[in-house]
């Protein structure tokens, strides 16, 4: 980057048109204040700067009155049709997330205390009055009559707790870190009608760190070889790795940065609070020896990966460093009152550094940039420790609590000396496909949990690493916060499939009360995911996942998913066109046809072995037909798309080089996930596993071809198999540019048909 005070050209005049004057108008400008450097030489400031008035927002909603107008915009982009029938209605004096539905039929007002929570009100009187759905992702509302039907009497509800977070570190690298703008308005929208009000905002969370560094003895250079491309930016900001899918390019940053920006705006306009990354020490080699006074930690290693060296918080040139971060923050993203941090995650290496000591200087540096700002970290694996509990004033700390459904005999409060904490979940590891979650334990725990004596739940955390899966299970959690009584399951997801696709219909009840007692009826204990499919799994006959750290066998009778899809497929046909009928078909056939490889493996395994060369060829030819039909049923709806995916990292370059690198980053994510000492070393080959079409057919498919040829060739010729290095298979895949439709192809219902034919039919009880 130029150190002259030359101003930097935009790059991309259409995105830049489509920014909000507010946003143009700021471009350009000069250096926050408040920023510091320990000498002389501070960059030029590059033309990214935060919307008109971004500083004076916090995200805490206004103590008198507040602009309905982005609420009103949201309300138009989810229901465009009937949104002229809503009355949107501010009341902060309702108290803290409150909001009453009433109304005539056609005209239905919503008053509420926040933009976000008059979303929340639409979102209950679409599920209890209107009986229509807004899932992640499908939805039935054009099944609503034209005339919306009156309220049968005022209602009003307040969240039973104040925290409703969202987003796990991991979404932005496991769900799309090249979407548009758009993409996550639509994901703002659907969080404030599901009644979330914290929002974590990773998007452009690299810029800061490049501003600042430059002024530590960093050029612009060297931080842009240590930055990862953006699929993998996630564990950079968790100081896990670094530089791998790079280098990025200071346009790239720039681009991504205005983005966050946005989407900070976005949340604050709705009274919502966004998450920003804070600042815990992570720094690039060699920043002892350039910075004088600084004390370093190696941290060691990462799943094959060399961690980012960690600056001990209590040396002095921490605080400047601090400060010159939230300062280059600040200008970008606005100010926020909570901030996302999790030092240590996953190991690392604490040296010499007093735990404590390094926990109460993280805090003080994030305080003394935004007094009072909410510090959030992530409960996971042995974090938060008893020894940075101490070091920090825990009423302005939240814990984001990743394990609450998954073990049992947990005791948060003693764990956690009665620190606050989210109960939250994370049913969904490296944006698997697979269908279910630990409902159950969510019911059983949430109101207990809340009403024990010296309880410290003040929170629910939506956590699952990657998020548009699920509609069912985003809705449910979801609803814990704003749901008075306990809630009965089996009603619960009686209700959902009435207004899934729109109105009752017994096949939809029955299709849905078969899912809730299978994979959403999973226990706690061990896991919180369901298992993944053999299908994508790396070939052996002794397969029994996927992923390495996935359940290793079905953690639910396999015949409710195969009842489920029969009965979907009797649904009523005039309720077969909405996009939530179409993606829960889709998603249930795929699962049914998943599982059947859980069946099939090791028929093909006592084949192989009792060398019935016959038979062998039979079961095989019935797996890769299997697969045909997956890739063809994912093929048919939007959502399971590889190629939506590849064509939105290469929009992002701006040359063929620049485009190659980026499709590299998110095909690399998706299969050998860093270098061949992360994917064999690290067992993270195959984590971000999906049954995605385009990738079943380019990636999954020609490993069991592969696989099974050689099996072939060993029955005939009476030899052990040829040796495969898949590394260097996968590396390959990862490495290809071939194109895929980014649109979907083929006749969801006729292939979810073939499905259900190819498939034996399951066992009733």
């Amino acid at each position: 980057m130029p150190r002259s005070g030359r101003r930097l050209p935009a790059t991309r005049p259409v995105a830049l048109a489509a920014l909000p004057a507010a946003l143009l108008a700021v471009i350009c400008a000069g250096p926050a204040p408040g920023a510091t450097a320990p000498d002389a030489g501070s960059p030029a400031r590059a033309d990214v700067r935060p919307l008109a008035g971004a500083h004076a927002h916090t995200g805490a909603p206004s103590a008198a009155t507040f602009d309905t107008a982005p609420a009103r915009a949201a309300l138009e982009r989810l229901l465009p049709r009937h949104a002229g029938q809503f009355t949107l209605v501010p009341d902060p004096a309702a108290g803290a997330d409150t909001f009453t539905v009433s109304g005539t039929a056609g005209a239905v007002t919503v008053r509420g205390s926040t933009g976000a929570t008059l979303l929340t009100g639409v979102g209950w009187y679409l599920q209890h009055v209107a009986g229509a759905d807004i899932g992640w992702p499908g939805d039935s509302i054009g099944m609503l009559p034209a005339r919306l039907p009156a309220v049968p009497a005022p209602v009003t509800r307040s969240a039973q707790v104040p925290h409703r977070y969202a987003l796990n570190d991991t979404d932005d690298g496991y769900s799309g870190p090249y979407r548009t703008f758009e993409e996550h308005q639509r994901q703002i929208d659907l969080l404030a009608m599901h009644g979330i009000n914290e929002v974590f905002v990773q998007v452009g969370a690299e810029y800061p760190y490049y501003r600042a560094l430059q002024r530590f003895g960093y050029s612009a250079e060297e931080l842009r070889q240590w930055i990862p491309g953006p699929g993998h930016q996630s564990w950079w900001l968790l100081q896990n790795l670094s530089g791998f899918g790079g280098p990025v390019t200071e346009r790239l940053m720039r681009e991504r940065a205005e983005l966050g920006g946005r989407i900070a705006e976005q949340l604050r306009g709705l009274g919502m609070t966004p998450v920003l990354p804070g600042y815990f020490g992570t720094v690039p080699a060699g920043f002892a020896a350039r910075n004088a006074g600084a004390a370093t930690v190696a941290q060691g290693d990462w799943a094959g990966f060399d961690r980012p060296d960690w600056l001990d918080p209590a040396s002095p040139v921490f605080a400047k460093l601090a400060a010159a971060y939230y300062a280059e923050q600040r200008t970008v993203f606005g100010d926020s009152s909570m901030y996302r941090m999790s030092p240590l995650h996953e190991g690392g290496r604490t040296g010499s550094v007093d735990v404590g000591a390094a926990a109460g200087a993280i805090q003080g540096a994030l305080h003394a940039a935004h007094p009072g700002a909410l510090w959030a970290v992530l409960g996971w694996q042995d974090d938060p420790t008893a020894e940075l509990l101490a070091g920090v004033d825990t009423s302005k700390l939240l814990i984001l609590d990743g394990l609450s459904d998954r073990y049992n005999r947990l005791d948060r409060e003693t764990r956690w000396g009665g620190a606050p904490y989210a109960m939250g979940t994370i049913y969904n590891f490296g944006g698997h496909t697979t269908i279910g979650a630990n409902t159950s334990v969510w019911l059983e725990r949430f109101g207990p949990w809340r009403a024990k004596n010296n309880s410290a739940l003040a929170g629910i955390a939506y956590l699952p690493e990657a998020t548009g899966t699920n509609p069912a299970a985003f809705d449910l959690f979801t609803d814990l916060a704003w749901d008075a009584g306990p809630i009965d399951q089996r009603t619960w997801f009686a209700g959902f499939a009435a207004r899934r696709y729109g109105r009752p219909d017994a096949e939809a009840a029955a299709a849905w009360e078969e899912m809730r007692k299978g994979p959403y009826s999973t226990s706690s204990g061990l896991w919180s995911e369901s298992q993944d499919s053999l299908f994508s799994a790396r070939p052996s006959l002794s397969a029994v996942g996927a992923a390495y750290w996935s359940p290793k066998s079905m953690r639910y009778p396999a015949g409710s998913v195969r009842r489920a899809l029969d009965h979907l497929l009797r649904v009523d046909p005039a309720l077969r066109r909405s996009s939530a009928y179409r993606f829960d078909l889709v998603d249930t056939a795929r699962q049914a046809l998943a599982n059947h490889s859980r069946v099939l493996l090791p028929k093909i395994k006592a084949a192989y072995e009792a060398k019935d060369l016959a038979r062998f060829r039979t079961l095989t030819a019935e797996w890769q037909d299997g697969m045909r039909l997956l890739d063809q049923v994912t093929g048919s709806d939007p959502n399971l798309l590889l190629g939506t995916w590849l064509s939105r990292a290469r929009s992002h370059g701006a040359d063929r080089a620049e485009q190659d690198r980026y499709e590299y980053d998110a095909r690399s994510l998706l299969s050998v996930w860093g270098r061949r000492s992360t994917s064999e070393g690290g067992f993270l080959h195959d984590y971000a596993n999906r049954e995605w079409s385009g990738l079943i057919s380019e990636l999954y498919a020609r490993r069991w071809t592969a696989y099974f040829a050689t099996l072939d060739e060993a029955l005939v010729g009476g030899a052990a198999p040829r040796e495969i290095d898949w590394h260097a298979f996968e590396e390959e895949w990862a490495g290809r540019t071939t194109r895929h439709p980014d649109r979907p192809g083929g006749d969801p219902y006729r292939l979810a048909t073939a499905v259900a034919a190819a498939l034996p039919a399951a066992a009733t009880g």
